[in-house]
Parts: C-alpha cells; sequence; structure tokens
C-alpha cells in the first residue's frame, strides 16, 4: 500500500466573515504535506458535507469565530453521520470556551483549538489522528 497524503477541507461556517485564521492553519497543514480544500467563506453545513464527500477527504476543519460553535459543529457532524461518512474527523477551532469544547468533544468532535495555539499543535493532531485512524480510499467503498 503507497503511502498517501492526508485530505483536510477547511471551512467557514455561517456568516463569520473572518477567514484570516482558516487561511493560516490551510497554509500551514499545506506546507506540512497534506492536501487542503478550503471551500471560503458563509458556507452551510450541507455545502461542507457536499464538500467533504465529492473530494474525498478524512478530515473537515472548521473555522468559527461567530458564536455559533454549538450549533454548525453538531449540525456538520450530524449531516456527515446522515451521509455515511462518519469516519471524517471533525476538528477546528475559534472562539470557543473550554466547556463548549469539552460538550463538542462529548458529541464526537475532535480536538478542538483556541487562539493563540501554534499550527503546528493542529498539524500534529491530525497527523496523529490520520496515523490511527486513516483509511485506504481503495478500501473505504467509495
Amino acid at each position: 500500500m503507497s503511502e498517501r497524503k492526508i485530505r483536510v477541507l477547511v471551512a467557514k461556517p455561517g456568516l463569520d466573515g473572518h477567514d484570516r485564521g482558516a487561511k493560516v492553519i490551510a497554509a500551514a497543514l499545506r506546507d506540512a504535506g497534506m492536501e487542503v480544500i478550503y471551500t471560503g467563506l458563509h458556507q452551510t453545513p450541507e455545502m461542507i458535507v457536499n464538500a467533504a464527500i465529492q473530494e474525498d477527504v478524512d478530515v473537515v476543519a472548521l473555522s468559527i469565530l461567530s458564536g455559533a460553535h454549538m450549533t454548525l459543529f453538531p449540525a456538520v457532524k450530524q449531516a456527515l453521520d446522515a451521509e455515511g461518512a462518519d469516519h471524517i474527523l471533525i476538528t477546528g477551532g475559534g472562539i470557543i470556551p473550554e466547556e463548549d469544547m469539552a460538550a463538542l468533544r462529548e458529541q464526537g468532535m475532535g480536538q478542538l483549538f483556541g487562539p493563540g495555539t501554534p499550527t503546528t499543535a493542529a498539524v500534529q493532531y491530525i497527523a496523529d489522528w490520520f496515523a490511527e485512524h486513516g483509511r485506504d480510499r481503495d478500501d473505504a467503498g467509495q
């Protein structure tokens, strides 16, 4: 089996128009050798899930600064699960209080990152997750 790149979809759900953090993390993931798809601003959960499935990604990384994280993260997870794509890691970051991060983790999200987190922490988390849970696309039945 040949080694393949980790495919990550970086998305900005909701009405938040600040995308500097999403662009910074997308560049860091790309610089680390991952394939990155950035969907741009104002994405609905359905748009994100459609792109994730079309692009056959391993990870969806959401960037949320609007305060709607307790709605948007679960909406993306529910839509992925409904499409049979529960093997995709959902991670991300933004302005998310620690207690909300814990609640989202209990709902099945991956690690979430707050302001000031080094990009290397997110890169390492995704690489470690993929090493443990990654899948070979040829065996995924898609």
